[in-house]
């Protein structure tokens, strides 16, 4: 028996090869909730049955768990192996894996909920929120300049906040939101690292921090004599 965990954040129907195999080679498949991901598994020609209740032990039997839920799963298969262990072996199968920065989206979509929902998060403006981005940032240095990293980790996301909702408020009326953030910093990063991302386009390839930082000036200072509403960061 399987237990497949399948990530929210990946596109329903979007499976490892393990998954496939798994659920074309199962006799039965069982999911408890109705959701996209399963939906997607039935619509490849999978036939998937409605579980009620707990899943109890059925060889051959692959059960669907609830999406992300991976400590679900875990705990269903060390419950149906029982105390022994390899009696009845159950295994967790992982159909599909978070990327590096899949974390950010579920920040995107509490800060969408939030706008919807709260009323105090709804009334907020770019001006009422002007001086929180300085103040997280001032916390953010405290917290660097203590060394502590955990306290770090914890102030970041203070200050990630504020990104994400600036960017949340500005989707609304100013034609731009947190992707149009992220790509713009995303190509800033790859125009000014050519050492990384181009370097056949360099007569001399920098391979010093003090040239690399060189190189992001001179090449900064191109840009905004190009462009007058670029910003010196």
């Amino acid at each position: 028996m399987q237990v497949l965990v399948l990530s929210p954040r990946v596109a329903p129907g979007i499976l490892t090869l393990a998954a496939w195999d798994a659920l074309r080679g199962a006799s039965t498949v069982r999911a408890g909730v109705d959701d996209p991901h399963v939906r997607a598994i039935a619509d490849s020609g999978v036939a998937v049955e409605a579980g009620t209740g707990s899943p109890t032990y059925e060889p051959g039997t692959v059960w669907i768990a609830p999406t992300g839920d991976a400590t679900w799963a875990r705990r269903v298969a060390d419950d149906l192996m029982g105390p022994d262990g390899g009696e009845r072996p159950v295994e967790v199968v992982f159909g599909s894996y978070d990327l590096p920065g899949s974390g950010l989206l579920d920040v995107v979509d509490v800060m969408d909920r939030l706008r919807r929902e709260c009323p105090w998060t709804a009334a907020q403006t770019h001006e009422s929120l002007a001086r929180y981005v300085l103040e997280e940032a001032h916390e953010v240095h405290e917290a660097l300049e203590e060394g502590d990293s955990e306290h770090v980790r914890e102030e970041l996301g203070d200050l990630l906040m504020q990104v994400v909702f600036h960017a949340r408020i500005a989707a609304e009326s100013r034609g731009w939101d947190v992707d149009d953030v992220a790509a713009g910093i995303a190509a800033k990063l790859i125009r000014r690292n050519p050492h990384v991302f181009a370097p056949e386009t360099l007569d001399h390839v920098p391979t010093t921090a003090d040239e690399i930082d060189a190189q992001w000036q001179r090449i900064k200072l191109t840009e905004r004599a190009s462009d007058p509403y670029s910003h010196p960061h």
